[in-house]
């Protein structure tokens, strides 16, 4: 009886975390998408500013190499070119370090930015931070920023096997306008 009233609290102050990273004032469209300065694979420092003039596909995700991470990794590679030919970048973004990033990127052939957020900022910035005090991981959120460093569309809760595609078809509307 005691290990319940344990499991119970434990779920109960979980839960608080989670509510409270996600009531936070959301990110609308048409604002100035947050900045950023963080760290791919390579060891290259992206910034917003180095997308200025390309849309921007940015990615949040909750951790290297496992199946719903994976599947949407792989989806952005697969749509890579299609992406590109719409004149998009796609950065992935995760609290892992950079040699969990390289390692996944190896394993997948992954062709594009992995960035390490591991002080969480960046994703706290995106309000697209779980916080479970000393369990902090990304949500998977994904930002179509429009060349002027705008948020063109938001896709909360992205789903892995979908969200590339949607972008591809939110791209091609939107720069049909």
């Amino acid at each position: 009886m005691e290990w319940l009233a344990i499991i119970l609290s434990i779920i109960t102050v979980g839960f608080m975390f989670w509510f409270f990273s996600t009531t936070k004032k959301a990110l609308k469209l048409g604002q100035p998408a947050p900045e950023f300065n963080l760290t791919d694979q390579s060891g290259k420092t992206h910034t917003l500013a180095d997308f200025q003039g390309k849309w921007l596909a940015l990615y949040f995700y909750p951790k290297d190499d496992t199946p719903g991470c994976t599947k949407q990794a792989c989806s952005f590679r697969d749509d890579l070119q299609q992406l590109t030919d719409l004149g998009a970048k796609v950065i992935g973004v995760s609290v892992d370090d950079t040699n969990s990033h390289a390692e996944f990127s190896k394993k997948f052939h992954l062709q594009f930015p992995l960035l390490a957020d591991t002080t969480t900022e960046t994703a706290a910035r995106y309000h697209s931070l779980i916080n479970l005090g000393i369990i902090k991981f990304a949500k998977r959120n994904t930002f179509l920023i429009n060349p002027h460093g705008k948020i063109a569309r938001m896709y909360l809760s992205a789903s892995a096997a979908r969200n590339s595609s949607e972008i591809i078809a939110d791209l091609k509307q939107l720069q049909a306008m």
